[in-house]
């Protein structure tokens, strides 16, 4: 605990200095001295395949800040993350969300799952997405004029402390939004020095030739994630539309949709996989349950056994979506998740 409480001292001291020390030829004064007195940084590139986490992962924990988002990181001794918008763009500046997105997110998910949503969940969720509509309005327009500078100062403050940005997933590449916001997300995107972005695929194939050449103009990617929808064909008209269209590769929900081969998917089109959205849920005959890794059908062990011996580089994603145990929290869940890996590959 007590190491606990001197690294949260040292982020809350280390945030005031990257916010408020870029100065002139943008270089810190002051954080570097006191990041190399944090002592041990966290190191989650196991054997040779790193292993990250969606930042969604920590979706119900009460403070969303990018400072906190950091924590969590640090706490689960991960070292490579995919950020989602939030508290990237907070930081930045962008409006402040009143939706709470912690009551948001398991209504979506049951939505998607084909799940009965009860009236009450119904208007709920309809209230929710429209006040999310105004918003996204009101983020459009913070778009139009916000500065690279903060950005900057995020990446500095997640490396500096020992975390790279390897994915940016902020909600500014969909069908809703101007050529504008998508080049915002981009710039964004390399600016927290992401090599790629994603986005739920849109299945629109006007669309994802668009992304893909914006993505090239860009020197990044652009990575589809996608669920049950998922099929061995889901990418290949993205993937022959542009190089800078990639995979964000969701291996549970392959197995939860029925698939029979991911190993052979992930051969094949390992060179077009940006990143690798890991979970374990069961198969159909089993009821596609999320459950804690090691109860489910998805073959993780074989998957990340693959990725060692093909020396396979792009990362392998935790996203925690099993219910967290009484008495536990997101972060040690993801901890676990990563000891689980190690298991794996040692």
């Amino acid at each position: 605990m007590k190491n606990q409480h001197t690294r949260r001292q040292f982020l809350g001291a280390t945030t005031a200095l990257v916010a408020g020390a870029v100065v002139g030829s943008n270089k810190l004064f002051g954080a570097p001295t006191l990041v190399r007195s944090l002592g041990e940084k966290p190191n989650s590139l196991v054997k040779g395949v790193q292993i990250g986490v969606i930042t969604y992962s920590f979706r119900d924990m009460p403070d969303q800040s990018a400072e906190a988002t950091l924590q969590y990181v640090l706490d689960s001794g991960i070292n490579a993350i995919e950020l989602m918008g939030g508290p990237a763009e907070t930081f930045a500046g962008a409006p402040k969300n009143s939706v709470d997105m912690r009551a948001m997110f398991p209504l979506m998910r049951k939505r998607r799952e084909n799940q009965t949503l009860t009236d009450d969940e119904q208007k709920q969720l309809a209230d929710m997405e429209a006040q999310m509509k105004a918003y996204r309005e009101e983020v459009a327009k913070w778009r139009q004029s916000a500065s690279m500078t903060k950005f900057e100062q995020v990446r500095k403050m997640y490396n500096q402390a020992g975390v790279t940005i390897y994915g940016f997933k902020p909600d500014a590449f969909g069908m809703q939004n101007s050529d504008a916001e998508i080049d915002y997300g981009m710039r964004a995107a390399k600016t927290l020095g992401a090599n790629q972005v994603t986005l739920e695929h849109p299945a629109n194939d006007a669309h994802t030739l668009k992304l893909g050449k914006m993505a090239e103009k860009h020197g990044i990617r652009v990575g589809y994630h996608g669920h049950e929808q998922q099929t061995p064909t889901f990418w290949d008209t993205a993937l022959a539309q542009s190089p800078g269209n990639a995979m964000n590769f969701d291996l549970g929900h392959y197995v939860a949709a029925g698939q029979p081969d991911p190993l052979g998917l992930i051969r094949q089109k390992h060179t077009r996989i940006a990143s690798m959205h890991i979970k374990d849920r069961q198969t159909p005959a089993h009821g596609k349950g999320n459950l804690p890794w090691g109860q489910g059908d998805t073959p993780l062990t074989d998957v990340l056994t693959l990725m060692r011996e093909q020396k396979y580089t792009f990362p392998a994603t935790v996203e925690l979506e099993y219910q967290v145990p009484a008495g536990s929290s997101s972060v040690a869940e993801v901890k676990k998740c990563l000891n689980f890996c190690r298991n794996i590959l040692a």
